[in-house]
């Protein structure tokens, strides 16, 4: 083998060394989901991830976060539910485990802007790669499974509660933290003041009827 075919093999396997096994995770990339209680809707301007390396993941994720707004204007949606799902979000691929995640979000019930820093501490890095058996209900078998999914709720106030759970582990928090106001407004000041989504008529519906649960979560 010719010296530039054995660097061109060995530069291949660094890269997918970096890409998959690099990071030494029990599995191919942990996930960032994001969602916002009943009818409290968030546009999410980004959502990016430092790992313990401090490589930053930028947008992450970005958008619209899960969330429900039904029609039949169910009241109290304060809280965040029994059990959280995974929000809408990404696998932050190449990324080792998470250090921080910075979340800076626009909330459209109140209108405000948000930012937050939530800092993932050591235990609950070590509980993302630890295996646990598991039942499985949606086929019915026992799997050794982890919590890889890491869920940011979205709240009024600026208020985030994060979990780590697995497809069929129950989610643990492991962390509650309250943002700040963005000074500059929706778009670090380049929209003119304008928020990115008008409510959904069951948000705005609810809002009008009920307010907003400040203090609920």
């Amino acid at each position: 083998m010719s010296k530039l075919k054995a660097l061109l093999l060995f530069a291949m396997l660094v890269l997918s060394g970096c890409a998959t096994g690099f990071n030494r995770l029990p599995y191919d990339a942990w996930y960032l989901g994001l969602f916002a209680p009943n009818y409290m809707e968030v546009w999410i301007e980004t959502a990016d991830a430092v790992d313990i390396h401090d490589r930053v993941f930028r947008r992450a994720m970005s958008g619209v976060a899960a969330i429900n707004t039904p029609e039949n204007l169910k009241p109290h949606p304060g809280g965040w539910g029994e059990r959280p799902g995974a929000g809408a979000g990404k696998h932050v691929r190449g990324a080792d485990l998470p250090r921080l995640i910075y979340v800076r979000w626009q909330s459209l019930v109140e209108p405000q802007t948000y930012e937050a820093y939530i800092p993932i501490p050591e235990a609950t890095r070590q509980a993302m790669v630890k295996g646990e058996k598991a039942y499985c209900s949606f086929d019915g078998k026992w799997i050794t499974d982890y919590r890889y999914m890491l869920t940011v709720g979205l709240a009024p106030g600026g208020v985030t509660k994060t979990w780590i759970g697995g497809p069929c582990l129950p989610p643990v928090e492991v962390a509650r933290v309250v943002g700040t106001v963005v000074k500059l407004g929706p778009d670090s000041g380049r929209s003119g003041g304008r928020y990115a989504l008008p409510l959904d008529p069951s948000s705005k519906a609810y809002i009008e009827k009920y307010g907003v649960p400040y203090g609920s979560w």
